[in-house]
């Protein structure tokens, strides 16, 4: 029962848009030639986040990210005092994709860009981004292929298994109604559904 409160709480968070007053954390990654070439992920305190592959704010696609995780964002930005100083190691280093991480809340906003910092808190932080960025390129992939592209779908499945697996999955309640559907799918390949099932099976266990 609790958990489908949190769930219900999240969900009604995320329905409703947030007041420029609620503190968020936003990280984006902008490097030519990477896949995707930029993104940016916003995490408000209020419960909420968006993916966004585009700069065009229309396309903010809404996520459900884990309390736990959202809650260490937003300890780690203030450990870094909202990123008030830079954060640029000024090392001579390849060129790793230009990162921002930046507070707005409200009139207050703050911002850091750099290709790579030394920072402890700044690399857990930019970790945990990009492995929210790297679940939600798997759920736009699954969604892609359930519309799209049905031989595609094992494949889909398989990469959130891999990231299942090496305790790398975020989002998990964005990946269980997708996952249900090709479970419970005689359309799809049966080694596809059964993964799927295993998949939900784990997840719906963790809560």
């Amino acid at each position: 029962m609790r958990t489908l409160l949190l769930l219900a709480a999240a969900v009604l968070a995320q329905a409703a848009p947030a007041s420029s007053d609620v503190p968020r954390v936003i990280y984006s990654r902008s490097f030519p030639g990477s896949v995707p070439p930029y993104f940016a992920i916003t995490i408000f305190q209020d419960g909420g986040a968006t993916y966004n592959e585009s700069q065009d704010p229309d396309n903010d696609e809404k996520i459900l990210l884990e309390a736990s995780a959202a809650r260490q964002a937003f300890e780690l930005a203030e450990r870094l005092d909202h990123f008030k100083h830079s954060l640029e190691s000024g090392l001579k280093l390849a060129n790793m994709g230009e990162k921002t991480l930046r507070w707005e809340q409200g009139e207050e906003n703050s911002e850091s860009k750099f290709n790579y910092s030394t920072s402890e808190d700044a690399k857990a932080l930019v970790d945990l981004f990009e492995r929210v960025q790297q679940s939600a390129r798997m759920l736009l992939e699954l969604r892609r292929a359930l519309k799209h592209d049905r031989l595609g779908v094992n494949d889909a499945v398989l990469h959130i298994q891999a990231a299942w697996d090496g305790r790398q999955l975020l989002l998990r309640e964005d990946f269980l109604p997708l996952l249900d559907q090709v479970a419970k799918n005689d359309a799809y390949i049966h080694m596809a559904r059964e993964r799927a099932a295993r998949i939900a099976d784990a997840i719906r266990a963790a809560h």
